[in-house]
Parts: C-alpha cells; sequence; structure tokens
C-alpha cells in the first residue's frame, strides 16, 4: 500500500513539474516584457541580455505615458473593442442557438462557412473593407474599426456559442415553454443565464482579437481613432527601436486584459460546468 502511495505521490509530482514548466514556458516572454520595462535604457540595450534590471527605473514609463495622444489611443482601444464584443455577441448568440437548436443541413453549412472565412488572411480584406469604410464615412473612427475587427472575431464566437448551446439540455427550453414562455423568452430566461460562462468566454476572445488587432488598425486609422498597438509601433524612429518605453506601454496596454479576466473569472470556470445539469 506504501509503495502504491509513493507512486502515486511521483506521478502528481512530475504532473505538477510538467505543469510549471509549461506556464514558466508561456510566462517568460510577458516576464521578461514587464522586467524590460523597469530598466535603464543602457540597460535594455545590454549585450549580452540580463532578465532582471541592475537598477529598478520608472523612467520607461513616464516617457510612455508623456507620448501625444496615450490617453486618446487607449481610450480608442478600449471603445473599439467593446464595440467589437458587443457586435460579435449580438450577432453571434443567435446565430449559433438556431444552429444548435434546429440543427438543419443549412446551419451547419453556415457554420463551416463560418470557419472558412475565419481561415481567410485579414490582409486580404483589408483592401475592400477601406473602400467600403469611406463609402459609408466611417474611417478613422472607433465604429469603422470596431466592424473590421468583428470580422475576426465574428466566425469563432458563433463556433463557441454552437458548443455551449449544444450542452445545454433541451428539456430546460420545453419546460419554459410549458410555463408560457416563447423560444425567444426561453433563450434570454434560461438558457443565456445557464451559458452565462460560455458568453463571458466568447466576450473575452472577442475582446482580445479587437485588443490586440493591428492590420485593420493601421488600414482604418489616422489620428482620431489610432489605437495602442500603432502608437506603440510608432516607437520604432530613424535611430532605432526604444525598447524601453515600448516595453512600459506594452505592460500598461495588458493590465486591463489581465483585470477584465479575473473580474470574469468566476463565469468562465462556471463556464466549466454547462453539461452538469441531470435529469
Amino acid at each position: 500500500m506504501t509503495a502504491v502511495l509513493d507512486r502515486l505521490a511521483t506521478k502528481r509530482a512530475l504532473l505538477w513539474a510538467l505543469l510549471l514548466g509549461v506556464v514558466a514556458a508561456y510566462a517568460f516572454p510577458f516576464l521578461y516584457l514587464m522586467l524590460t520595462s523597469f530598466k535603464t535604457p543602457s540597460d535594455a540595450l545590454a549585450v549580452p541580455p540580463t532578465i532582471l534590471p541592475k537598477v529598478w527605473s520608472l523612467e520607461n514609463f513616464a516617457k510612455a505615458l508623456d507620448t501625444p495622444g496615450v490617453t486618446a489611443a487607449f481610450i480608442n482601444s478600449i471603445t473599439t473593442a467593446v464595440l467589437s464584443t458587443v457586435i460579435s455577441l449580438v450577432l453571434a448568440v443567435p446565430a449559433a442557438y438556431a444552429v444548435s437548436r434546429f440543427g438543419t443541413v443549412s446551419g451547419r453549412v453556415f457554420i463551416v462557412v463560418a470557419l472558412v472565412t475565419r481561415m481567410v488572411p485579414p490582409v486580404a480584406i483589408g483592401v475592400p473593407l477601406i473602400g467600403m469604410m469611406k463609402t459609408l464615412g466611417l474611417t478613422d473612427t472607433p465604429v469603422g474599426t470596431a466592424i473590421a475587427h468583428t470580422t475576426i472575431s465574428l466566425p469563432l464566437s458563433i463556433w463557441l456559442m454552437v458548443s455551449f448551446f449544444e450542452a445545454v439540455p433541451a428539456e430546460l427550453e420545453d419546460a419554459a415553454k410549458v410555463d408560457g414562455c416563447s423560444r425567444m423568452g426561453a433563450l434570454i430566461r434560461v438558457v443565456l443565464p445557464v451559458v452565462s460562462g460560455g458568453v463571458a468566454v466568447t466576450a473575452i476572445f472577442a475582446f482580445l482579437a479587437s485588443w490586440n488587432e493591428f492590420l485593420f488598425a493601421l488600414l482604418l486609422t489616422a489620428v482620431k481613432a489610432q489605437t495602442v498597438p500603432i502608437l506603440i509601433a510608432n516607437f520604432q524612429t530613424q535611430y532605432g527601436l526604444q525598447w524601453g518605453p515600448m516595453t512600459a506601454m506594452a505592460t500598461l496596454y495588458s493590465i486591463p486584459v489581465i483585470l477584465l479576466t479575473l473580474v470574469l473569472q468566476r463565469r468562465i470556470v462556471a463556464g466549466l460546468t454547462l453539461g452538469a445539469v441531470k435529469g
């Protein structure tokens, strides 16, 4: 018995070591970015590079925050990402619900086509989007950029919501209909609360797709709707990359996403229990 327990403890220790190694491999680039933001300009350019700053400094953050247009860029990024997330959810929820509940052949073809559109390189639709946004007068606006970002997030949002809706037993809706709910009422009052964790996961993916997007923001914005990724790219000057302010700005730009994930953490965990409803 003791030998069996020892083997289990050894396997558990190896598993934890493997998991910690994977987490460290994924976390190291961001950790190095964050540590570089606290380095002095000479330390940031040192060869060979050092992981820990020799002298901890907030000079890079001061330079990053003194960059012209930084406040407007953060506001534009937040506005664009929120608008894109809302548009994606408003379109993805009814589309995914119809596909999962009606189960028609055309619905299955629809989600396959949605997946295929996700495979199209964004650069292939960049030029047509510029023409469309100019015609609609939406260039250099958060609304136009959000619509462009929705083309990236919407296919994945539909696929995610289909999987979450399919995990909800149809009997819940039947019970709601017996109580007098319409199909739309059952969706809003019964199904959506059950899949709230899935909606949170989908919202995070849609938000990240817009938050990190660079190409459409570069093509569709100039000054008024410029987002932070474009502002970060502007730290490349004729004299080279300004590593310190660039890493400081990137560190600041990651904070809202981390906070969003922490706020929605309980909802995300709730999404893991979608299939736990039993008759």
